[in-house]
């Protein structure tokens, strides 16, 4: 299958007087990689360094504090296991099963062994382990994210509703050209991104991207790019995509922050794309990366421009996509430590 190729020249503030390109292969799979030879930010900012330490799930290192894990309470470990389901190893909640040995395991559990104990093979029955479940009523426990960060303390039944919403949680990778399983704190991911994806890394907080495909009517679920910006101390990812929404072949851009929806809010953001005298514009607040790629993208919050209408913008005999978006990233609150709001770069 031919290769499709896609350049993408940026321009971003900061004094650079040429544009940077970047060119992606979209390999047959559906899937676009970006290959550069460097990273500008790599010499110019050490938040980019490799050096610089990272924390992956399963450090015990808290972000937040760069405290070491046992400096946090620990979770009273036997009572813990007593509570801990030996099929899934997850902790037990109502209704917890034992068989006529004993022998506990969670509700979910109980199914998939087909009503069987996996530890001595006894059928299970439906009895359960009320004392266990007593038991578990008395417990308070530290969140299981203490050794990154997180100071709180549960009975054990809130423990698991806060886990689910936990500040200090680790974040899935926002890259969305493959499905990555990385998780971890944002200077980790921010690295991953840089290293194992070599995603293209900007500092700046106006943008201004042009965008080429040789046969647009070719449109498959596909990411096309991923940037990263670093403003205001903060990172953000740049998306423009390809896919079909219902029966129409679209392009879409928008845009995520590395961090909590509750910091997300306090940026906006604005996209602008045009040619031949028209022009789209979007304005918005980015999105966290807690919320996945797909999320975002279904729910349509973004510059979404048509086909026909990206070939017009594209200008010529619309056998070729070019399409220049701009935009600029800004901070709603007032007290702004790196000098207030950006002024959009919009030069072409």
């Amino acid at each position: 299958m031919e290769l499709d190729s896609i350049e993408c020249v940026s321009t971003v503030d900061g004094g650079a007087d040429e544009d940077r390109e970047i060119r992606n292969l979209h390999h047959g799979g559906g899937n676009l990689h970006n290959h550069h030879s460097h990273h500008p930010l790599s010499h110019q900012h050490p938040q980019f360094s490799a050096s610089k330490p990272l924390n992956p799930i399963g450090a015990n290192v808290s972000p937040a504090t760069n405290i070491m894990g046992p400096t946090a309470i620990p979770p009273a470990t036997s009572v813990h296991e007593l509570l801990e389901c030996p099929v899934c190893t997850n902790s037990m909640y109502p209704p917890i099963h034992q068989c006529h040995n004993g022998h506990t395991l969670c509700s979910t559990c109980k199914t998939r062994v087909h009503n069987r104990c996996p530890t001595c093979r006894q059928e299970l029955g439906d009895i359960r382990c009320l004392a266990l479940e007593k038991v578990a009523e008395s417990l308070e426990l530290p969140c299981k994210y203490y050794s990154l960060g997180c100071p709180e303390i549960f009975p054990y039944y809130s423990k698991l509703k806060h886990e689910t919403i936990c500040n200090f949680r680790p974040y899935n990778c926002p890259y969305a050209g493959s499905e990555c399983s990385i998780v971890g704190d944002i200077p980790f991911l921010v690295s991953h991104l840089r290293d194992d994806h070599k995603v293209d890394m900007h500092t700046g907080c106006t943008f201004n991207h042009r965008y080429v495909k040789s046969n647009p009517r070719e449109v498959e679920n596909a990411t096309w790019m991923l940037t990263v910006f670093h403003c205001f101390g903060q990172y953000f990812c740049l998306h423009f995509e390809a896919f079909q929404l219902g029966m129409a072949p679209v392009y879409m851009a928008f845009l995520r922050f590395m961090g909590d929806e509750a910091e997300a809010r306090n940026y906006s953001y604005s996209l602008e794309v045009g040619g031949n005298g028209r022009k789209l514009t979007w304005e918005g607040t980015p999105r966290s990366i807690r919320d996945s790629h797909r999320k975002v993208r279904d729910s349509h919050d973004g510059l979404i421009i048509q086909r026909n209408m990206a070939l017009f913008f594209s200008g010529g005999d619309r056998k070729e996509l070019k399409l220049r978006v701009t935009g600029r990233i800004w901070k709603e609150q007032q007290n702004n430590p790196d000098g207030g709001v950006c002024i959009p770069n919009l030069n072409s």
